[in-house]
């Protein structure tokens, strides 16, 4: 399968790396990838395709947070992503956080991956109220 490269996406202190899953195969090579970027957290959306003990080995952190392809996220996995976010650009401005699915498109995607479902969401989105008290200037997150 031709899977697309990493993209990093950043915003003010905050850095993410979107992927696509590696296999045990390929996970040295994502490892590299990781290392290169800084990314010391990784949240897996999708089902594991690889183990995380490499990974951890190297003092990289895997969430597992799966919610189904093509779908916006559901509320829970939302409300545990602004958590991470916040406490960990917190305590460490600049560094990255990797997030992704199978191939980096559906759940983890990138630009000119989104479907009318993730517009949707996005289109109707509101911060939670202690999110939106602290950043008022915002209705969405998502840049």
């Amino acid at each position: 399968m031709n899977r697309p490269a990493p993209v990093e996406i950043a915003y003010k202190n905050m850095r993410f790396l979107i992927a696509h899953s590696p296999t045990n195969a390929s996970l040295n090579k994502f490892l590299q990838e990781l290392k290169k970027n800084g990314v010391t957290t990784i949240v897996r959306v999708c089902e594991a395709t690889y183990n995380t003990a490499i990974l951890e080995k190297e003092g990289i952190q895997v969430l597992d947070w799966p919610f189904n392809d093509g779908a916006p996220p559901p509320s829970h996995i939302v409300d545990k992503w602004l958590k991470l976010i916040r406490k960990k650009f917190r305590q460490d401005p600049g560094s990255c956080i990797a997030v992704h699915c199978v191939a980096g498109l559906g759940r983890a995607p990138r630009r000119g991956a989104f479907n009318r479902k993730q517009l949707l969401y996005l289109e109707k989105y509101r911060p939670t109220l202690l999110f939106r008290l602290r950043n008022s200037r915002y209705n969405c997150f998502i840049q």
